[in-house]
């Protein structure tokens, strides 16, 4: 069976449920021809027909049974034909006289989700105190604008009666509820948000914040409805108002009270900020002639460096001549022109060796005096000597002692007089420890044309 097509039997045209309204929140269907008001007629629906909701809608079909009322719901997007299928619940309630097209009675309401709704407030002047200056009640009003939308439509219609639902009486309680909740929040916002009255009005956008959270929870609990926004338009102060005046004189006076306090506290960190200052002064000049002290010291040790090296190179000329001594005892010294057993002779090799040792004392004494006497005119005369050229010396070991440095000259000298050999332990600044000459790359040439010993005379 078509739709729109005459239906031959008893209950005429098919129907096409649908809403067309432009502009709507809840609205009642009714079949064409009938008014509402009509209580049976209006309300009767031709099984077979269309129902058409839109994306966004959804439309409820209330119907009563023996055990109350029932209700079934269809979200758009939807476009069929009401059928048993579609609607399981009504085929217990619908009978199955003329083919199926026996007209029932249901209400039906499309309700829409989709559209914003707007409620512009206003809440006429009152007084609101600062609870510093309770005496002074400042006249304040208010305006702006919420809007809600239908989220959970099921929570909707148990709160509303659809069938008496108006939606310019919906939107006069909601502003009844802002009106109210509004005007709390404002009167206590000096006391709960520490916001002075005579600040109030630049202060909106915070109030605004505090109201849109508790007053969405309000709303939605009370009137199903999911709040979108909350704009506070304006809070306006009567500065006309006996109230105001008083509470401005007084401020005032506070915020002169104030402001000298202010200054005299940064006099006085001034005056703080000027004493530690001068103690920081006191402390870098105190710094300062310790570091001048310092300097003047070490200027005094530099004067007295020719005297430490004096000091020094007669230590060395000492251990020098100990070595001398020593080598002496051993013999290196001993006279023996002729070779002979009895000492009578003349000992050529002791002679050199003892003449090379001597020798290498000499020279460095003589190197340490000139050192010395250099860094004394140094002194006096800054770049009017170049410095010495520096050597490399080397320490011998000397019969378990230390003995030197000697340079590379005087080291040659003895070793063609035999008294430094290749086994002969040495040692310089930077060696990690004591070398046999021979190992030492500086000094294997001193040895390479080395002159052997000469064997003993036999007979």
């Amino acid at each position: 069976m078509a739709l729109f097509n005459r239906n031959n039997h008893k209950g005429g045209l098919m129907d096409e449920i649908r809403c067309d309204e432009p502009s709507y929140l809840i609205w009642k269907w009714h079949p064409s021809g009938s008014q509402l008001g009509e209580n049976q007629r209006e309300n009767s629906i031709r099984w077979g027909s269309s129902l058409r909701v839109k994306n966004g809608e959804v439309a409820v079909f209330v119907y009563k049974q023996k055990n109350g009322t029932m209700q079934d719901f269809i979200v758009g997007p939807f476009d069929q034909t009401i059928k048993t299928a579609n609607f399981p619940v009504l085929s217990s309630i619908i009978g199955l006289a003329y083919e199926g097209g026996t007209p029932f009675q249901a209400e039906i309401y499309f309700i829409n989700l989709a559209r914003i709704i707007q409620v512009k407030f206003g809440v006429p002047f009152f007084d609101v105190y600062d609870p510093r200056f309770a005496d002074f009640g400042v006249p304040v009003a208010v305006r702006g604008t919420v809007s809600f939308s239908i989220g959970d439509y099921r929570e909707f219609i148990k709160l509303h009666r659809l069938s008496t639902f108006n939606l310019d009486d919906f939107q006069k309680q909601i502003r009844d509820v802002v009106n109210r909740y509004v005007k709390d929040a404002v009167a206590n916002a000096p006391a709960a948000h520490d916001i002075p009255v005579v600040q109030i009005e630049s202060k909106t956008a915070q109030i605004n914040d505090v109201v849109e959270y508790d007053l969405s929870e309000r709303l939605k609990e009370t009137f199903g409805v999911v709040v979108s926004g909350i704009d506070i338009g304006a809070i306006e102060i009567d500065k006309s108002s006996e109230g105001y005046r008083q509470l401005m004189s007084v401020t005032q006076e506070l915020a002169s009270a104030t402001a000298k306090a202010e200054a005299e506290a940064k006099i006085r960190d001034i005056h703080a900020k000027q004493r530690i200052e001068a103690e920081h002064y006191e402390g870098t000049l105190r710094i300062q002639r310790e570091e001048g002290q310092y300097a003047q010291h070490k200027q005094t040790q530099t004067a007295n460096l020719g005297a430490f090296q004096v000091e020094k190179q007669a230590e060395v000329g000492v251990a020098g001549a100990q070595a001398l001594g020593q080598m002496g005892a051993n013999g290196a010294g001993d006279v023996n022109i002729g070779g002979s057993s009895d000492g009578t002779g003349f000992n050529m090799a002791a002679m050199m060796a003892s003449m090379a040792v001597g020798g290498a004392v000499g020279q460095n004494i003589a190197g340490a005096m000139n050192n010395m006497m250099g860094g004394i005119n140094q002194q006096a005369d800054p770049g009017a000597v170049p410095p010495p050229i520096p050597t490399v010396a080397y320490h011998v070991a000397v019969n378990g002692q230390a003995t030197g440095p000697f340079d590379i000259s005087v080291l040659a000298q003895m070793a063609t007089a035999g008294q430094l050999t290749a086994d002969s332990l040495v040692w310089k600044n930077g060696m990690a420890q004591w070398a046999k000459a021979g190992t030492v790359d500086e000094l294997k040439n001193l040895f390479a044309n080395a002159m052997p010993p000469i064997p003993p005379v036999t007979d």
